[in-house]
């Protein structure tokens, strides 16, 4: 499927030779890449990633990429984990705040946008081949109308497009941070053990990243589910212990990672198709983030879909939404460097 987006400035902007330094900043990690302008295409000339936290202030990420670079970039477009405001945003999940003016005067850019990191990811589909996009469930049909997206990783991105009537205009939301909806015992159980550590349960608690580990540690140390000691021992070996639990869950290696792993897709499908009822999304659903790629066999299973249809009167609008997977990590830097060269 190709995706149209709205962006006004392709094929008018000239820019005579000039780069675009994108780049996409989430809590864990901060990626840069370097883009050249080749007509209305964009091409990734070089990139790297760097430990958001090791880094007091992104303006020492984006001077490290740049140390052997003679040449500062025409543009900086930033995607970035926060509600971005007047071209400014103190990010939600990292202590840095970014203010658009201030980087050209630091950094010396002509020109410095921001925008939402699943705004950008969104934006990123203009950039993105057959090969990046991965099915879920087929229809074998489209409507035309509003795509959601809703993105899983360190937190819950959730972005729209917006139809309107030629092309597609992504926007950013919040939807993450809303109220977690418990609709079983078990959920209700969830969120009173979740509401010890905050007092809102938002569905970023259950489904991102962290939110696994929260689920598993709820079936371990509420539900009284036992933990064998080569688990024990992997999780004291890696920093990720969300991708310790997915990994024993798609290998059948542990019944509580398994358990902890459907109760997260049945999270991570309920609060889809909210999205998609809110945005009437008649287009489909995307499913960006980094975590939907490391567990597409689970997506695929019928547990996904069955509870993203499971609605008490908009159960057959969410049956003939197609469901995709965004496959590409970069997605949001691609995005981030189509919106700095066409967006504005």
């Amino acid at each position: 499927m190709a995706y149209s987006l709205y962006l006004p400035q392709r094929g008018k902007r000239d820019f005579r030779g000039k780069a675009i330094l994108a780049a996409d900043i989430g809590g864990t990690k901060t990626s840069l890449g370097l883009f050249e302008v080749q007509g209305d295409v964009l091409s990734l000339v070089r990139e790297a990633t760097f430990s958001s936290k090791a880094y007091a202030t992104f303006e020492e990420v984006v001077a490290k990429f740049l140390e052997n670079n003679p040449d500062v970039p025409y543009t900086l477009s930033i995607g970035v984990a926060g509600p971005v405001l007047d071209n400014q945003v103190k990010l939600t999940n990292l202590s840095w705040e970014l203010e658009g003016h201030r980087l050209e005067r630091t950094l010396g850019f002509d020109r410095v946008v921001l925008l939402n990191d699943l705004e950008a990811t969104a934006y990123g589909l203009a950039g993105l081949g057959p090969e990046d996009i991965a099915t879920v469930f087929d229809p074998g049909r489209i409507i035309l109308g509003n795509m959601a997206i809703l993105a899983p990783g360190t937190g819950l991105g959730e972005a729209g497009l917006f139809w309107d009537g030629e092309a597609y205009r992504p926007f950013a939301t919040e939807g993450g941070h809303s109220d977690f909806a418990p609709r079983t015992a078990l959920d209700i159980e969830l969120q009173g053990y979740l509401k010890e550590i905050t007092d809102i349960v938002s569905w970023e608690h259950v489904v991102s990243g962290p939110g696994i580990s929260r689920i598993y540690r709820f079936l371990r140390d509420v539900r009284g589910h036992k933990e064998p000691a080569w688990l024990t021992e992997n999780f004291k070996n890696s920093s990720d212990p969300a991708a310790v639990i997915s990994h024993a869950a798609m290998r059948e290696l542990d019944a509580t990672c398994i358990k902890t792993m459907e109760l997260f897709v049945g999270y991570m499908a309920r609060e889809a198709a909210s999205q998609v009822l809110k945005h009437k999304a008649t287009a489909g659903l995307l499913l960006g983030g980094g975590i939907p790629p490391r567990i597409y066999p689970l997506l695929r299973k019928e547990l996904f879909r069955e509870q993203f249809i499971q609605n008490s009167s908009m159960a057959e609008l969410l049956e003939e939404t197609a469901i995709n997977v965004i496959l590409n990590s970069k997605a949001a830097l691609i995005g981030a460097a189509y919106f700095g060269a066409f967006g504005q």
